[in-house]
Formats: structure tokens, sequence, C-alpha cells
């Protein structure tokens, strides 16, 4: 059997054209070279697939102290929030965090492309970012552990929720009411190529069924993630000849999109309509949306947590699933002429 050779840096030295000492520095992003070198170095180390040897940056430098955290978004506040628990704990620990943004598909192609010559972590954390297999195999390759936190469920440890059970919630929380025609707004993020939200439109499914209600595929409308696009979904519910008496939006944003909608149609919220939503976001109590409650700092700090005892050696929990919690406040309520459920 041939055993293959592992690619060393003399190769990538030669391929690039280059002294292994300039190799060296170039990968190692230290100072004195030039930048068309440096990109010459990183291209030749990534189509030799090159890994810097964990054994020798220990060697040469010692542990590297920072975590790389992988985030599509950095402006949501969701995202925020499980950066600043996982931030807290490894800064705690004495770990760095080094943030990588890969906002579109480009950017995502760019990251996987570059990822084995960048072993300049000790770990990495993906944030609400569902990594196919390839990507996977990409991780794989810098021999770091890999932690993933905010809905991704993965072969390495993860903490999440569980969405399929909030949806069950929120869905359970308007059939409880008396609604039958419910809608749902479902959305998905167009930068991302696999759904994280998949449970939350199967928990609205299986609540019609197990409460002997039909499905009106009109009631279901399909829109990219955002307030803006909640109130156009709301708008497209409001011209069906029998509009719902309720609403069920994947998440918090998309339910603020939607009330916009019915106030502007001079409708009132429950009045008219009861609006439900996922998350708790920040203003979510201070426009009293009922909601179902996911604890998102705890989430970072548990991925934190994972990461802090992964690099000290310990067994780690594989799974993490945090309770999700209902919160009634006022945007909810019996629709008009009919009581609630026993």
């Amino acid at each position: 059997m041939t055993v293959a050779r592992q690619v060393s840096m003399a190769d990538v030295a030669r391929r690039a054209g280059v002294s292994m000492a300039t190799a060296s520095r170039a990968l190692n992003n230290a100072a004195g070279v030039a930048e068309a070198t440096r990109t010459r170095v990183f291209r030749a180390a990534e189509e030799l697939s090159y890994v810097v040897s964990p054994e020798a940056s220990s060697l040469a430098r010692g542990a590297t102290q920072r975590v790389a955290v992988v985030v599509p978004h950095i402006s949501r506040w969701f995202f925020a929030g499980l950066l600043e628990g996982l931030e807290a704990v490894l800064r705690d620990a004495g770990l760095d965090l080094l943030l990588y943004h890969v906002g579109d598909m480009e950017d995502r192609r760019e990251f996987f492309d570059r990822l084995p010559a960048r072993r300049k972590v000790d770990a990495v954390v993906v944030l609400a970012f569902p990594v196919d297999e390839e990507e996977q195999r990409r991780f794989q390759l810098m021999g770091v552990d890999i932690v993933a936190a905010g809905g991704q469920h993965a072969t390495y440890p993860y903490v999440c929720i569980d969405d399929e059970m909030a949806g069950r919630q929120a869905m359970g929380h308007l059939v409880h009411l008396g609604h039958e025609r419910i809608a749902m707004i479902a959305a998905v993020d167009p930068d991302q190529p696999v759904s994280l939200q998949q449970g939350r439109s199967s928990a609205y499914y299986s609540s019609l069924h197990d409460a002997g209600l039909a499905v009106d595929d009109d009631l279901v409308v399909t829109v990219n993630w955002g307030g803006p696009e909640g109130a156009l979904a709301m708008d497209r519910l409001l011209g069906l000849r029998r509009p719902p008496t309720a609403v069920y939006a994947h998440s918090d944003e998309v339910a603020l999109g939607a009330m916009r909608s019915l106030r502007r149609a001079g409708l009132s919220v429950p009045g008219d309509v009861s609006v439900v939503g996922i998350d708790d976001h920040p203003v979510a109590e201070l426009v009293d949306l009922t909601t179902v409650r996911q604890p998102v700092e705890q989430q970072g700090e548990i991925a934190g947590e994972m990461v802090v005892g992964l690099l000290r050696g310990e067994v780690v929990q594989r799974s993490v699933t945090v309770p999700t919690q209902l919160v009634v406040r006022s945007t909810t309520a019996p629709p008009r002429r009919a009581g609630p459920r026993a």
C-alpha cells in the first residue's frame, strides 16, 4: 500500500518560489513579508492543502491562546448575544477571540479555501452557521477543536435550542386560544445554503395535525429574514379572501414587521389578529410581543465552556439543548366570537 507523503513547509516554499524562512513568516503573518509574496505563499499552501503543524507551532511559539469565531452576521442582536456570552468565558480563561465574518457565499468560499493554511488558533467556534460535509473536512484539516452554537446539530460539540419545541410552544398557545386559521411566516437566510429553522416549520404542520386542523397552503408565506420582509408577508396574508386570525412568525423581527402591516391596515393586535414570534428579541418586551424566549447569551457561555474544557484536555458534553419558554404578553388573545379551548 502506498502511503501519501505529508506536504511540508519546503513544498510550499518551492511552489511559491521563496525560501522556507519567508514561507514560514508569511504563513504565520509575521512582519517583513511583502503582501504580494504573502499572497503567493498562501496560494501555494492552499493548492497543496498544507496545514501548519500543531506540534511545530507549539514548539516555536507555544499555544496561540486564540479562538476563531465564524459568524455569518455581526449586526443582528442574536449573534451579538452569542458573542457576548462566548467572549466573557474565553476572556476569563485568558483566551483571545479572532472573529471571521462570513457574510455571503463568496466570503464563505474564500474563507474555506484559505482555511487549512490559517492555523493561527487553538479552536474554532461556529455561530449559527450550518457547515456542510466538505466544509467540515476543511475544518478537520486544521487539527483543532471545533464547537458549534446557536442552531447547528453537528458531529462536534454543540449547544442549541430545540427549534421544533419552540415552534410547538408558539403554535400550542394559539391553538389553545381557539384559533383555527393560523398563518405561518417562515423566514430563511438567503446567504446560507442550509436553513437552521426547519424545526420551526415542521412544528407548524405537526401542531395543526395534532389539533385536527387542515393545512391551507395560502396561509404559509416564506420570506427572507427580517422585519420589512415580515411586513410584506403580512400584506400578502391580508389580501386573502379569508385572512388568518393569528400569525406564527419564525422570529420576533418577522413578527414585528407583520404587526406594522396590521397597524397600517387599521387592524387591531390582538383584537383582529394575534401575533406570536420566537427568540424574545430585546424589542419584544417594549412592544409587548408574545414570544418564545431562548437564552441567547447562555448558549454563547456554554460554547465557551466547551472550548475551554477541550483545550484543557477534559471530556465535555457532546451536545447541550437549552430550554425555551413561552412568554405571553399582549399580542395574542382568543379570536373574535371564540373562547379558549378547554
